[in-house]
């Protein structure tokens, strides 16, 4: 699938979702979030939008080059873009208060996947969070799902091949699992097709034992 029919045909299906985000993770004006997987930046001008200070990440020069041209039509001085590796992200530890990432994480290996969150808890701070937003496994029948297929399956090749394994494997429950990731807020979106998770590391409180 072409870049320009992501930016025409699934941005404007999902804009709901990107508009509401903000306020189900609780993210506010001036708060510091790297948004992961960026394509179109369709999120991060969101973000900009509500006064958060937000950074995208893409391995797409193409997609990073839609994110700039549409970063200048809104005018927003508090967003950025990056060309980068979402899987060895440019940040130093603890340096956002949120990372988010918004269908990015179905459409890879599980060796990639993993060291994306895995860079996403790297890089937020000690009481931030991670948001995840991705399909919900098993999919649901309906006509979402449908059209969540059709989409996969046309954007074929290694894309298509981390969808099944996605779901294959659990979607984001295993994710979550696999992380020492703890639900603080979860909602089922598109009449169940997607799920959004506003997740915390799991502490690990250590038993003192008696000398």
């Amino acid at each position: 699938m072409s870049i320009i029919n992501y930016q025409t045909i699934v941005d404007p299906v999902f804009r709901d979702i990107r508009k509401c985000l903000p306020e189900f993770a609780g993210i506010k004006a001036g708060d510091r979030v790297v948004d992961v997987c960026c394509g179109t930046g369709a999120q991060v001008i969101e973000y900009g939008r509500q006064g958060v200070v937000a950074t995208g990440i893409d391995s797409s020069p193409g997609m990073m080059a839609l994110a700039a041209s549409a970063m200048r039509k809104q005018r927003l001085a508090n967003i950025s873009f990056q060309l980068a590796d979402a899987a060895s992200l440019p940040f130093p530890d603890g340096c956002f208060d949120y990372a988010s990432v918004t269908l990015g994480l179905h459409d890879k290996e599980k060796p990639v996947r993993d060291q994306v969150v895995s860079e996403m808890k790297r890089v937020v701070r000690r009481d931030g969070a991670l948001v995840l937003v991705d399909f919900s496994v098993p999919l649901p029948g309906n006509f979402w799902a449908v059209f969540a297929r059709v989409i996969e399956f046309f954007a074929g090749g290694a894309h298509y091949l981390g969808f099944k394994n996605y779901c294959a494997t659990g979607g984001m429950p295993e994710i979550m699992k696999n992380h020492g990731l703890r639900a603080e807020r979860t909602v089922y979106l598109k009449n169940g097709l997607m799920v959004a998770v506003k997740a915390k590391p799991i502490k690990i409180v250590e038993r003192k034992t008696d000398s």
